[in-house]
């Protein structure tokens, strides 16, 4: 729908309002919809992939043109092997997952006949909005009706067509449930989204997902709590007791699996004492991936020396600029670290603090065979996800087996990582009493039991 200012409160408004019902109606009626969602898109892949393709033919002119990133494009496509049939299968893993409503996670009794209860419920209205990735309309439709949350979606201008056609699928299969139609609405324009933004009594939580530009402007703009993560500029670091095979392994999938995706590594750290053998490895592999490898001097004067004549092209000198990039591309920046003769694996220390000064708290992995190692850098990395020997792929909500997620939330509070049905929930109180009052209670009067009671 195109919205103006004066719509944009009445959409926010009619969300609200649904928001109120689908928290009322039980797990079966929510399980229906997104079968019958999930059976719609399935019915509409052909029209879906056509809307696609026309989506994939201007950006892909503006892309040559260089006026679009072309990781924007890769996002884009839903024909690529997989994805669309990802897409469905996102819907159906979250359809699977038990009811995240009404879960009791504390029982209190206050004194006899009066119980306290915390349970989980539902935000409220999420306004997500996002770039590229038509199948994130599936993803966040799918969670928020599992989570009974309403939910109000903007698409990036790069997927109209795509988000045209899978959202009219949606609406239609919706008007065939209890799920109330409002509960996920569309919108296809950018100049309504600040209005949404001062929207806080309507709209309790913001979503964007897309680049730093998003992100930032719906944090200045926006009047209720923003959750997300503005960059994906995630580490790998290889200290030199990790296996070299696995290394290969680790370094390769990490950056080439999907060089577009925010969890893809951009900087490698290698200790000093890797540099000859295992770095030069990990080096041939990415090469052989076609990644351009920026490096550090010292980790260049030895891989030149180390890599055959063809090879070693793709060697180029690393910039401070490089190691505060996102390339989301097949370029990989070097940098070495280094230990002390009083302390080995002060090296651990040096990456930890390159990763806290330079990363963006999203996804960092550490290769070793020490659990020591492996601890020391878990714990002084502060990021939302820090994996041991496992690729920075991993960070994703299917991966992890949430169905899908909303996004990956680099923030401190409330949720952190990446964002499935428990965290779009907040908690709520219960107090079931037999007219008990407060003034029966305190000094001179009756005393509190605080009695832990189960589940």
């Amino acid at each position: 729908m195109s919205l103006t200012n004066a719509s944009a409160e009445d959409a926010a408004r009619a969300a609200k309002l649904s928001s109120r019902k689908l928290a009322t109606l039980p797990t079966s009626a929510r399980n229906d919809a997104l079968d019958a969602v999930h059976d719609a898109l399935a019915a509409a892949r052909d029209d879906i992939l056509t809307a696609n393709a026309k989506d994939l033919e201007l950006a892909q002119k503006s892309a040559k043109d260089g006026q679009l990133n072309p990781s924007i494009v890769k996002r884009l496509d839903l024909s690529r092997p997989g994805k669309f049939e990802d897409m469905l299968q996102g819907i159906k893993d979250v359809r699977n997952l038990e009811d995240p409503v009404g879960r009791v996670d504390l029982r209190t009794g206050l004194d006899d006949g009066l119980t306290l209860q915390r349970q989980t419920c539902p935000i409220g209205v999420l306004l997500i909005i996002f770039e590229a990735r038509p199948e994130v309309i599936a993803n966040i439709a799918s969670l928020a009706i599992k989570s009974a949350n309403a939910a109000i979606l903007k698409g990036g201008k790069e997927s109209t067509e795509s988000f045209k056609a899978i959202s009219t699928v949606i609406s239609k299969a919706l008007d065939k449930t209890d799920v109330p139609n409002d509960s996920v609405q569309m919108i296809a324009t950018r100049d309504v989204v600040d209005a949404l933004l001062g929207l806080s009594q309507y709209v309790d939580l913001v979503i964007p997902r897309g680049s730093n530009d998003l992100v930032s402007h719906c944090q200045r703009k926006a009047h209720m709590p923003v959750l997300g993560h503005a960059d994906g500029l995630c580490h790998l670091y290889i200290h030199p007791d990790a296996d070299k095979d696995m290394s290969v392994k680790v370094a390769v999938d990490s950056k080439t699996d999907y060089p577009a995706a925010c969890n893809a590594v951009e900087t490698l750290l290698v200790h000093e004492d890797a540099l000859k053998t295992i770095l030069p490895a990990v080096a041939s592999g990415l090469i052989a991936k076609g990644v351009t490898l920026k490096c550090d001097q010292q980790s260049k004067a030895s891989l030149s020396t180390e890599l055959s004549k063809d090879e070693a092209t793709k060697l180029e000198d690393a910039t401070d600029a490089d190691f505060n990039t996102e390339f989301l591309d097949l370029v990989l920046a070097i940098k070495t670290v280094s230990a002390t003769p009083s302390d080995p694996i002060a090296a651990v220390d040096a990456a930890i603090d390159h990763i806290n000064t330079h990363g963006s708290h999203h996804t960092d992995a550490v290769l070793t065979s020490s659990k020591e190692v492996a601890d020391r850098f878990c714990n002084g990395v502060d990021s939302a996800c820090k994996f041991w020997n496992a690729s920075t792929r991993f960070c994703d909500g299917m991966r992890f087996g949430f169905g899908t997620e909303v996004g990956i939330s680099t923030n401190k509070v409330h949720a952190r990582g990446p964002v499935g049905l428990e965290g779009l929930m907040i908690h709520e109180y219960r107090l079931v009493g037999n007219g008990q009052t407060a003034a029966m209670y305190g000094s001179g009067g009756k005393q509190y039991k605080h009695k832990k009671l189960p589940l």
